[in-house]
């Protein structure tokens, strides 16, 4: 396609803002024998993306140019699902879009939809070809046309781009098992066990259960394969130049169907080194960077995610510091939140949470954290023994105990929750539910049961959205959906009882949403009363951070958003009994008359001077409208 001079002349003025960040990490990556010849093939690639680039898009760039921040806005609400249990394809996703505004949601990422291998394919993680879509859910301009649906409606598409395997089915795969040795330098393989013991001396399992080490004989191959998750996806080799450019074109390819977020799934294992876990190398923001600028040259309304459940001051990297600092990826998921949302509801007991929260790394303010209750995958207690016994607790008990809590098995525990890989030998236990099964709402039959297990349910989102990032939720939770109890029924699920927590969506709930006389219609209601909310906060911005503040009540919770409009003061019970939170802090911090923008309500001292807070209220505090 031929470029008029005007748009040749934005192309160039790119490449000249970028080039110097691309050549940066191929440098780190390849050397600076390899990195300009690198680069020239790269900003070739996207030219011919940028060409094909349609009007829509391109005009998509320029809006996108003009506002940077606009994953940074209070508007944005997330939404998560798999296609086929969401609306049961592309198209079906369309006539959603109704449903979908109801909730307030402008980001919808639809879980993995590109051909995958036949059989089990870890939920879709297993791709066969990124150039095709599962034909269950429909065709590439099936994925076309809804992308373009959406964003009329002001909804971002986000998919998923699998970085560190591909399907043993893959192009790639089936050239290396033929012996042919371009492709066979995409992977790791290795004749004997010698380098895979080696490598395993350091590297963790992450499925013992069902996929125990991390190399696999292949007879096919006659060689050992590098092979993280499970034998049937194999670890693709990124110190081999060759894989980088073939995911640069994947991910202009993408871009050009309309896709605006891009999540980099299990991007922390890509670069492998010896003696290590083989997860947060350096390394793998370089690639990071490449990728993204490569993007920002073609098409620069697109946004990356950074699929990363590391610690703490691992996650802020990913997210941009240092060399790489805007360079990156915009997006991060906030899994300390979310651990230490349910540590606080188990409990009733906040001081592991602040003191977790209050030291987390700051991170760049241009960058969002992704929000959440809960997600398409288990829960794991990522709570360190430092901070545990910093607030007087031990880290491997308090960990027993919430899995404890949150399967049941703890005396008085309403939750409903199902371990997933129990390791014996240390103890750790991940947990699957839904949110309804986790906070006690499933099990609830009578008012005595169900109001406190809707305030816990109102609480955990409200800390969600309140925030700042972007807050998504898992399909099925804006209706309180119970637990799937079939499950297991379903063929490749039997061993993954992840599946009981990414059911189906109920028609029959969703035809309740509107009538408050249900549990259904209180919840989906008031979430979306909560979006709403939020998106008429100026304080809620994500380039704001949420400060914890001094403890006053060990069953509070306290944080404070210092914005340009105001402070906001975000106040959360997390006990089923009535705490008091002095009003004169409130009054320092500049809201003489506070209102709780969350009830519409001016909120009120006794005469001790205390504002008293209900069991599980959720309070946001700002200046009287």
């Amino acid at each position: 396609m031929e470029l008029s001079v005007e748009r040749r002349e934005l192309f160039d003025l790119r490449v000249e803002r970028r080039r110097s960040d691309l050549v940066e990490g191929l440098e780190m990556l390849y050397g600076p024998d390899a990195a300009g010849q690198l680069a020239d093939r790269l900003v070739e690639l996207a030219l011919g993306a940028y060409a094909e680039r349609s009007h829509d898009l391109h005009l998509l760039d320029l809006r996108r140019s003009l506002r940077p921040d606009w994953l940074q806005q209070p508007e944005m609400v997330g939404y998560a699902a798999y296609t086929e249990r969401f609306a049961g394809d592309l198209r079906g996703v369309e006539t959603r879009i109704p449903y979908l505004r109801e909730l307030g949601v402008s980001y919808l990422h639809l879980m993995p939809l590109l051909e995958p291998r036949d059989g089990d394919n870890d939920g879709g993680y297993a791709v066969r070809d990124y150039r095709q879509v599962r034909a269950d859910l429909g065709t590439v301009d099936d994925l076309r046309a809804t992308a373009k649906k959406l964003r009329e409606n002001g909804i971002s598409l986000v998919l998923d781009l699998v970085l560190n395997h591909v399907a043993r089915e893959h192009e790639w795969a089936k050239k290396a098992r033929t012996g042919d040795p371009r492709y066979r330098e995409y992977f790791y393989t290795y004749p004997d066990r010698a380098e895979p013991d080696a490598f395993e001396r350091t590297l963790p399992e992450v499925f013992p259960d069902f996929a125990p080490g991390s190399f696999t004989w292949d007879v096919d191959l006659d060689s050992w394969v590098w092979t993280t998750f499970n034998s049937w996806q194999w670890d693709l080799n990124w110190t081999n130049p060759e894989v980088l450019v073939e995911f640069a074109e994947i991910v202009l390819y993408l871009a050009n169907l309309g896709v605006e977020v891009i999540r980099l799934d299990a991007i922390a294992f890509l670069w492998k080194r010896l003696g290590t876990t083989c997860q947060n190398e350096p390394e793998v923001h370089a690639i990071t960077q490449v990728l993204r600028t490569v993007a920002r040259i073609a098409c620069p309304a697109l946004a990356f995610k950074a699929e990363a459940i590391v610690a703490p001051h691992d996650l802020v990297q990913y997210l941009g510091t240092g060399r790489h600092q805007g360079k990156v990826s915009d997006l991060a998921y906030h899994n300390t939140l979310m651990v230490q949302i349910w540590s606080m509801l188990a409990s009733a007991d906040t001081q592991l949470a602040a003191l977790a929260l209050a030291n987390l790394p700051t991170a760049p303010s241009t960058s969002s954290w992704i929000t959440y209750v809960r997600c398409h995958d288990d829960i794991g207690w990522a709570i360190s023994d430092a901070d545990a016994a910093a607030v007087g607790l031990n880290g491997y008990h308090h960990r027993g105990f919430l899995s404890d809590w949150y399967s049941g098995l703890f005396p008085g525990s309403p939750a409903q929750g199902l371990v997933f890989q129990e390791n014996p030998a240390t103890g750790d236990r991940r947990i699957s539910g839904t949110a309804a099964s986790l906070t006690g709402l499933a099990r609830a039959g009578s008012p005595e049961d169900i109001d406190p297990a809707l305030g816990r349910y109102f609480l955990a989102h409200a800390i969600v959205y309140g925030w700042g990032g972007i807050p998504v939720l898992w399909s099925g939770d804006e209706l309180g959906m119970p637990n799937d109890p079939g499950w297991a029924t379903e063929p490749g699920h039997e061993t993954d009882n992840r599946w009981a927590h990414r059911p189906r969506l109920d028609p029959h709930c969703v035809d309740q949403r509107a009538d408050l006389r249900t549990v259904t219609g209180r919840v989906f209601t008031g979430l979306a009363h909560l979006g709403r909310v939020r998106a008429s906060l100026p304080h809620l911005h994500a380039s704001i951070p949420s400060e914890v503040l001094p403890a006053q009540d060990p069953g509070l919770l306290a944080l404070l958003r210092n914005a340009p409009a105001g402070p906001m003061v975000c106040l959360y019970n997390l006990t089923n009994v009535s705490r008091a939170y002095p009003s004169s802090i409130i009054e320092e911090l500049g809201l003489s008359e506070p209102w709780d923008a969350v009830s519409a309500r001016r909120i009120t001292p006794d005469l001790d001077g205390r504002y008293w807070l209900t069991p599980y209220a959720a309070w946001w505090l700002v200046g009287a409208p």
